[in-house]
């Protein structure tokens, strides 16, 4: 039997999944045809198996570990959203479905700010019948010493810095580890003048500050329960769970915070009695034991891998959400390598890309996403259509001879040779830097693929030194909103003033005056719409400068148990449902 190419396996996996979504309908009542589950869909159409239940067991299964507990030094998603259920903040999101979630709401904080200043001063009062999980009340120096963990960067790293950027631009604030200050809190950016209030003096207006406050940055911590580094074996809650144990790469429990008052809280219903991960190395072990109903959520949410997705739409449809995520695919160009620093070479390889595809080694249309034509994706306000290169108006087929053409233009004609990144734990990304290798061979562009691995892509990709010293010209990867705006998505990718010498995320070192301009005019915007007509002409300027090549925006296929209730995709999460509106069927 003629064995068959990886390519045309991978086409051959994303047209199963294809006919099979076609198939799946949009039922919501768990026919046999629909599977056990609420319906296919159900989540990303509404709620799905909307109940007030309390009681049971919520079951997670992850392949990835947290990259912390400590509110104050998470950065995955996954991580973001599952805080909820311990880590409360002053404003938060709203548990709604869809692009509703990106309201802002009060949870600790009577209501949202009051601003003043000229935008600069934002002043909170906290709620009555607040506490932490041993009845003492939460104030508002715990809410700032929470807030000021993030400056002992040499303790407590790994998290966003939105917050120090805002408050602290000049970097004046050493911590609280080393706060020499009478009651150590000396953060000059926050005052305290009762428990129950909270004023924030920002250096310069910025109309995405509420946004950062919602983050887990944002969380409280008790400082007599503060244990520095090791505060992420036992955060201390301040939500309706607590930490009952956890045994890192293995398990994680949470039980009810008996000392939680639900009406102090109006995000969360807290319905399981008891939450609980289990990690698992083999994903494809991860998709049966949640087809065999073992576990009832995927915690990371990345997705079910193709064999596992194939078997859940034949046999379980009911129980599978086709969700749009907030995450774009792309490739980013290294401007400082030669030929990149040429735009017309990196036009060059934006005409010679299938994109078509990539996309099939995403799923698809369907199971991995829409082809992307710009860099914003759908639910951040100033996303559009916009399309310099004509990607749809070819079908997603690459323009070969637009693509020669460019090759004149930058003193190419016979084409050239240079490298790709991709991430050989995210198989995807490898499946879609050959894929790449292909299309822009038809051009004379020839690539050489370049499998690192993920935990050591923050030293790689994210150290300029390394990718001019290497001559990685291209980088595959993905990105999704901080927060859900042009800034949460956008600056740490293109802003000229975020390039770092490590842990840098604008891998094509673009610092162009009119892009850090268009920053800082939408972050004086309290009004978002204005900020996101700003945004918009940020992001055609970046399309134009062909600095990095989005290709998919990403849809994932998502396993909801039978047993899950309230389940709902949140855009203010990235198509994750909100876990802290869960509940199980006992």
């Amino acid at each position: 039997m003629k064995r068959l190419s990886r390519s045309r396996r991978i086409a051959g996996a994303a047209a199963v999944v294809g006919a099979l979504l076609a198939t799946a309908g949009c039922g919501g009542g768990g026919s046999d045809e629909e599977g056990s589950g609420a319906g296919f869909n159900a989540a990303v159409k509404g709620v799905a198996a909307k109940s007030a239940k309390k009681g049971g067991t919520l079951k997670f299964i992850n392949k990835q570990e947290f990259d912390s507990l400590d509110p104050q030094r998470q950065y995955y998603g996954f991580a973001w959203d599952f805080s909820r259920f311990y880590a409360r903040q002053l404003i938060s999101y709203a548990p709604k479905p869809g692009n509703a979630a990106n309201e802002l709401v009060p949870d600790l904080a009577t209501s949202t700010g009051k601003i003043t200043n000229g935008g600069k001063t934002y002043t909170y009062t906290l709620r009555d019948g607040i506490t932490w999980e041993d009845g003492s009340p939460i104030t508002s120096k715990d809410v700032k010493y929470g807030i000021e963990r993030i400056w002992a960067k040499d303790v407590v790293s790994g998290g966003p810095g939105y917050l120090r950027q805002v408050l602290d631009p000049k970097g004046e604030y050493k911590g609280p580890y080393k706060d020499k200050s009478k009651d150590k809190l000396g953060l000059k950016g926050i005052q305290t003048p009762d428990d129950k209030t909270i004023v924030f003096n920002l250096a310069k207006p910025n109309g995405d500050f509420e946004q950062m406050l919602a983050m887990p940055t944002g969380s409280p911590v008790k400082a007599d329960k503060d244990t520095g580094a090791k505060y992420t074996n036992r955060p201390f809650s301040s939500g309706p769970y607590k930490v009952q144990s956890y045994s890192p790469g293995k398990s994680l429990s949470l039980v009810r915070n008996t000392s939680w008052k639900k009406a102090s809280d109006p995000i969360r219903p807290a319905l399981p009695d008891k939450i609980s991960v289990t990690f698992n190395s083999n994903l494809e072990a991860i998709d049966r034991l949640l087809i065999k109903g073992d576990y009832d959520v995927f915690l990371s949410a990345t997705g079910m891998t193709p064999s596992g997705r194939n078997d859940a739409l034949k046999q379980h449809k009911g129980n599978v959400d086709n969700i749009t995520t907030s995450f774009v695919r792309y490739v980013d160009f290294t401007t400082k390598v030669k030929p990149f620093d040429n735009i017309h070479c990196r036009k060059a390889v934006v005409y010679g890309t299938d994109y078509k595809s990539l996309q099939t080694t995403r799923g698809g249309p369907q199971a991995g996403g829409d082809i992307a034509t710009n860099m914003l994706p759908k639910s951040v306000k100033g996303a559009d259509n916009y399309d310099p290169y004509g990607v749809l108006k070819r079908g997603g087929k690459a323009d070969v001879a637009k693509a020669k053409d460019e090759l004149k233009q930058c003193g190419k004609p016979g084409g050239f040779s240079t490298s790709i990144v991709a991430r050989n734990d995210q198989p995807a990304e490898v499946e879609a830097a050959e894929a790449l290798q292909a299309s822009l061979k038809k051009v004379g562009i020839n690539l050489n693929v370049e499998p690192i691995q993920g935990s050591t892509s923050a030293s790689i990709t994210g150290s300029p030194s390394v990718m001019k010293k290497r001559g990685y010209g291209l980088s595959m990867t993905g990105w999704g909103p901080d927060f859900p705006t042009g800034q949460g998505f956008s600056q740490p990718l293109i802003d000229g003033r975020f390039i770092e010498q490590t842990g840098n995320y604008n891998v094509s070192e673009t610092n162009n005056a009119e892009i850090n301009k268009y920053f800082d005019d939408a972050l004086k915007e309290t009004d978002p719409n204005k900020a996101g007509t700003i945004y918009q002409k940020m992001n055609h300027k970046v399309s134009d400068l062909a600095v990095q090549m989005p290709f998919i925006y990403e849809k994932n296929i998502t396993w909801r148990s039978s047993r899950l209730t309230n389940a709902f995709s949140s855009a203010a999460y990235n198509g994750r449902y909100d876990y802290s509106q869960l509940g199980v069927v006992k």
